[in-house]
């Protein structure tokens, strides 16, 4: 009769964590096999060493090569795993019950796991969890791990700086293991993807040589691999219902166009969110999460969709105002925050995230147009009139400002491209160049430069931004666009 393998959790470094059943398995056991480097110290095996006997037969799997010294570590760790099933198999076909410790718990991220399924599907074989350095690591630094539909993500730290940047923008918790030497790549990644701030570092959890501190305060040198980064649940904001759901609304800029645009700090606003609320042709740019509650409406009820965010805030709801561009740039943000002066939202936290505005990404498209002083004007008279337009318009061309013009036409407002440009024309040169993009960062982007007298005012629409340049402004030999940072005296 063959013996049975136990692959037994003994937690994350204090004895006092192994379970009562882990405990009495040791005790038990007539083999105890535990893992060590080339040095021959076993964290599992100090651990267990209150629950051992004597005479139990003991035996030490060392590993013959970490990645740091082998041209083929796969190879390697491979072959060494199938000749320590082989001494296991031995004792089991004796009959004799083997424990094998692991740190933590055997199946998450543990070496265990690599014998398991050498044997298991040969012999009478059983895994005992055990509590986990994650939790160990929550506990120790006195932060939840997650509440309510948050979502734990777990990492190695042996992934790519862009793999971990990629995970992380999400904004829910985290824990990062394995960091010793993927410590700086690990801390690098946190900072690109703007969740540096929130990390906690814990080391060695639960024993006598624990460490723990802000992420960021940790000097690279001497973290060991038994260490780990976590980004727990964030603390409760204002208000707190009854039900002790936080509440909050955050205005989130979108950018012109793709998610390649979009802001880390963002990104973790959409998805920590419970509600999103926007105009629907911007809010059908947010991923579909199921999770969340989607509020679409029409573009011309910015007050009316801004009472309805910041009402559902008040009940305890988490949400998200979205905008396109940049949502101090007329958008939402200023919506938002006139109605959240109301005595019934005095209480309601508003938070306003940038995102990266239309007339830049134009800009950018062309070169510098943008780079000595200039002025945003909308050419919409929906909220404001006509005529202070044209005496905005006037005043920045006597100026000599460069203008970003948004809103410049649309299906109802066909004439006041060409109004502007002919006022206009009366301050600049014919010549001044005028550049025209439509969906920028969008599939069907076109940016056009042309001199202000050509600008044909039927190929603009509610898409475009238009920026027109100074008397300064250049065309270079190489079709570049550029305002010089110096003025003539």
């Amino acid at each position: 009769m063959t013996g049975k393998l136990y692959g037994v959790g003994v937690g994350p470094g204090d004895p006092e964590l192994v379970t009562v059943k882990a405990a009495r398995l040791i005790g038990e056991a007539d083999v105890v096999v535990f893992h060590s480097a080339r040095h021959g110290r076993s964290v599992a095996r100090r651990i267990a060493e209150p629950y051992l006997r004597a005479g139990q037969v003991e035996e030490q799997l060392v590993y013959p090569v970490t990645t740091e010294d082998s041209d083929d570590y796969q190879g390697e760790i491979d072959a060494f795993y199938e000749e320590c099933a082989a001494r296991l198999a031995a004792h089991l076909d004796a009959g004799r019950v083997v424990v094998v410790l692991a740190a933590g718990d055997p199946f998450f991220y543990g070496s265990y796991m690599h014998l398991h399924k050498r044997l298991a599907h040969r012999y009478d074989a059983e895994v005992v969890p055990g509590v986990t350095s994650v939790s160990a690591g929550s506990a120790v630094i006195g932060r939840p791990l997650v509440e309510r539909d948050e979502v734990l993500t777990v990492l190695p730290g042996t992934l790519s700086a862009d793999a971990l940047v990629e995970h992380l923008s999400g904004g829910d918790p985290v824990a990062i293991m394995k960091l010793g030497r993927t410590f700086p790549r690990v801390r690098e990644a946190l900072a690109r993807a703007g969740r540096l701030d929130e990390a906690w570092y814990v080391e060695r959890a639960t024993t006598g040589a624990q460490r723990t501190a802000p992420l960021s305060e940790v000097d690279a040198d001497g973290v060991p691999y038994f260490s780990l980064a976590l980004l727990p649940s964030k603390p409760p904001g204002k208000p707190v219902t009854a039900s002790g759901h936080r509440g909050e609304v955050v205005v989130v800029g979108l950018g012109p166009a793709g998610p390649e645009w979009l802001t880390p700090e963002a990104r973790r606003a959409l998805a920590g969110a419970d509600d999103l609320v926007g105009y629907v042709t911007y809010l059908n740019r947010v991923p579909v999460d199921p999770r969340q509650r989607r509020h679409a409406s029409d573009n011309k009820v910015e007050a009316e969709r801004a009472a309805f965010a910041l009402d559902l805030a008040k009940r305890g709801r988490r949400v998200a105002v979205v905008s396109s561009g940049d949502p101090g740039v007329f958008a939402m943000a200023s919506a938002v925050l006139e109605v959240a002066t109301e005595e019934q939202f005095a209480d309601v936290p508003v938070t306003v995230l940038p995102g990266l505005t239309a007339a830049h990404a134009v800009a950018s498209r062309v070169g510098a147009p943008l780079g000595h002083d200039y002025c945003v004007v909308s050419l919409s008279d929906r909220l404001k009139p006509w005529d202070v337009i044209e005496e905005r318009l006037e005043a920045a061309a006597k100026a000599d400002l460069v203008l970003a013009i948004y809103n410049p036409a649309s299906r109802s407002r066909t004439w006041q491209v060409e109004k502007a440009r002919d006022l206009l024309l009366r301050h600049r040169s014919p010549d001044t160049p005028v550049v025209v993009g439509r969906d920028v960062g969008g599939p069907e982007e076109t940016v056009r430069v042309v001199r202000l007298a050509e600008l044909d005012a039927s190929t603009v629409d509610m898409r475009c931004l238009l920026l027109i340049g100074s008397s300064q402004t250049t065309v270079s030999a190489r079709g570049t666009v550029f305002t010089p940072r110096r003025y003539p005296g």
